[in-house]
C-alpha cells in the first residue's frame, strides 16, 4: 500500500514536471514568435538617417561606392548626412565619389556637414548635397586641379648620374623628374589641367545654382576659404554642424529628428586574421601619401 502511494506521488511529480516543461516550451515559442514579428516589423518600419564619413585623402574605392549604392536603394534610409574631413585627393577619386553620392541624391535628401577641412575634391563631393553646412573655421574651397611634377636632373648631375630614355617621341613620359620638361610638354600638361578645371567648375556650377558661372570662375582660382567666407560667397548654405543638419531635414523634408543615425560601413570585410594583420600594420608602419594622376588636393605642405 505504501509502495502504491509512493508511486502515485512520483507520477504526480512527473506530471507537474512535464506540465512545467510544456508551459515553458509554449512560452518560448511565443517569445520567439514575438521577436520574429518584431524583427519583421522593424525591417518594414526601421527608418533611419544614414551617416557617411569621408576622411583623409580621397581615392577611387569600389567598396565605398557599393556601400553608397546600398544607401540609395535602401527604402529605410530616409536621408544621408555626408560628413567631410578631407583635403581632397585624386580627381578621378573625387569624381567617382561625387557620382555615387549623386545617385543617393536622386532618391533621398543629402545634407553635407563639413568638419575641419573640406577642400578641393573634398569640396567637389559636397556638390552632391542639397544643403551644405560648415563650421566658421572650416577650411574649404581650393577649387582647382594640379599636375604635380619635379625636376631632379641638376641634383643627379652633381652626383655624376645621368639618365637616358629611349622612347617613341620626346613628349612620351614628359614631364619627368629625370629629364628637362619640354615647353611642348608643359603646354600640353596645362591644357589637360585646364580641361579638368572646366569639369570641376561645371560640377560646382550645377551644385550651386544660385551662383552664376562667372562668379564661380572667380572663386575657383585655388584659394581656400573659411566657413564664414564660404557662406558670404555662396559656396555653402549655413554655419553649424549635425544638429543644424537634422533641423534642416525636419524643416525641408519632414524627416523626424528622432530617427536613429546609422553609419555607412565602407570597409571590406576580411577574415579575422587578415583584419589583425591590417590593423597591426597601420599601428606599426606609416601610411605614405602616394597619389597618381591629376590631383584635386589641398595641403599646406604641398603649396
Amino acid at each position: 500500500m505504501t509502495h502504491d502511494a509512493e508511486t502515485l506521488v512520483e507520477r504526480q511529480k512527473l506530471r507537474r514536471r512535464l506540465l512545467f516543461w510544456r508551459i515553458l516550451f509554449v512560452v518560448a515559442l511565443i517569445v520567439v514568435g514575438i521577436l520574429a514579428f518584431g524583427r519583421v516589423q522593424g525591417e518594414a518600419s526601421g527608418a533611419y538617417v544614414a551617416l557617411l564619413d569621408v576622411n583623409g585623402v580621397i581615392e577611387s574605392d569600389r567598396v565605398r561606392d557599393e556601400a553608397i549604392e546600398d544607401v540609395a536603394q535602401d527604402g529605410n534610409a530616409k536621408a544621408l548626412i555626408l560628413r567631410i574631413n578631407s583635403p581632397g585627393g585624386t580627381f578621378v577619386g573625387g569624381e567617382a565619389l561625387f557620382i555615387a553620392l549623386q545617385r543617393v541624391a536622386e532618391e533621398k535628401p543629402v545634407v553635407v556637414v563639413m568638419d575641419d577641412v573640406a577642400a578641393s575634391a573634398g569640396y567637389m563631393i559636397a556638390m552632391a548635397g542639397e544643403h551644405i553646412i560648415a563650421r566658421r573655421g572650416t577650411i574649404t574651397g581650393s577649387i582647382g586641379v594640379i599636375f604635380p611634377t619635379t625636376d631632379v636632373v641638376d641634383f643627379f648631375d652633381n652626383l655624376g648620374i645621368t639618365f637616358e630614355n629611349i622612347k617613341s617621341d620626346p613628349l612620351k613620359a614628359n614631364p619627368s623628374p629625370f629629364e628637362r620638361t619640354l615647353p611642348e610638354a608643359r603646354e600640353w600638361a596645362q591644357i589637360v589641367v585646364d580641361d579638368m578645371q572646366k569639369v570641376f567648375v561645371g560640377i560646382v556650377d550645377d551644385g550651386r545654382p544660385d551662383l552664376d558661372r562667372a562668379a564661380i570662375e572667380l572663386l575657383a582660382d585655388g584659394r581656400i576659404y573659411t566657413g564664414t567666407q564660404a557662406l558670404e560667397n555662396g559656396l555653402i548654405d549655413e554655419l553649424g554642424g549635425e544638429r543644424e543638419a537634422r533641423a534642416w531635414l525636419l524643416a525641408q523634408h519632414e524627416i523626424c529628428e528622432g530617427l536613429p543615425v546609422r553609419n555607412v560601413e565602407v570597409e571590406e570585410e576580411l577574415p579575422w586574421y587578415l583584419e589583425m594583420v591590417r590593423e597591426t600594420g597601420k599601428s606599426v608602419l606609416p601610411e605614405p601619401l602616394t597619389l597618381d594622376g591629376l590631383l584635386a588636393l589641398w595641403q599646406p605642405e604641398f603649396n
